[in-house]
């Protein structure tokens, strides 16, 4: 609000011209625009990215057939 203020201008006209200035500096490609080989690469990059975490594997009874279903899911 005060750099808008400081700019005499409204917060609306402030916030526009803000995001369209990311956006044209956004130079980002799209996933669509991406080559196989390029999807691949950062599907790695961004797995790796969570190798820090540090979270206890799940057991095989959490991850097994029968506690993902539910009573009501079951099929008698």
């Amino acid at each position: 609000m005060a750099q808008a203020a400081d700019q005499g201008t409204s917060i609306e006209v402030l916030l526009k011209t803000l995001v369209e200035s990311l956006l044209a500096s956004s130079s980002q490609t799209t996933p669509l625009t991406l080559s196989p080989q390029q999807r691949a690469e950062r599907f790695v990059n961004w797995a790796t990215s969570h190798s820090s975490i540090n979270a206890p594997p799940l057991s095989n009874d959490a991850i097994s057939r029968e506690s993902i279903y539910t009573k009501e899911d079951k099929i008698l």
